[in-house]
């Protein structure tokens, strides 16, 4: 799966709805593959799974965040909108949707991979891409499969 053929990333990714890739570990080969979506129409939300919490509540619903206080201020407790739900409100109307590019995937369970699909599934707008693990070369696969196949 060379650059050549990078269209067959948008195809898989409007099929599947979620797809999990595996990258290079020095990284940049991604870059192609998120251009080609881009040019392709979608806006991308690129964002690390890393110290998320709750996956639904995060992308989906209002959710309370708390700034560290250093210990010189009150704890207070900020309510954000879903970025998803922000983003979603932003796209122009020749967009074709968003594109959640999740970097750092592998430390997210199989309960909120499952999550993710759900999501993608539930929103007709949006697709989600998570980078679950490295490889020689790029290659992806349904992010359902992989769940399906880790149970």
């Amino acid at each position: 799966m060379g650059l050549f053929a990078g269209n067959g990333i948008v195809t898989d990714l409007e099929k599947a709805r979620s797809l999990a890739i595996y990258v290079p570990p020095e990284g940049g080969y991604e870059g192609r593959y998120l251009r080609r979506i881009r040019n392709c129409g979608y806006d991308v939300l690129r964002m690390s799974a890393r110290g998320m919490g709750d996956v639904s509540s995060y992308l989906t619903q209002v959710h309370g965040v708390r700034p560290p206080h250093l210990g010189k201020k009150e704890i207070r407790t900020y309510f954000l909108p879903s970025p998803i739900q922000i983003r979603l409100a932003a796209l122009s109307p020749k967009s074709k949707g968003l594109l959640i590019w999740m970097v750092e995937g592998s430390y997210l369970s199989r309960e909120e991979l499952q999550v993710l699909v759900q999501i993608a599934q539930k929103e007709e707008k949006v697709k989600i891409v998570v980078e679950v693990g490295s490889d020689r070369l790029v290659r992806w696969l349904p992010l359902a499969e992989m769940v399906a196949a880790a149970a």
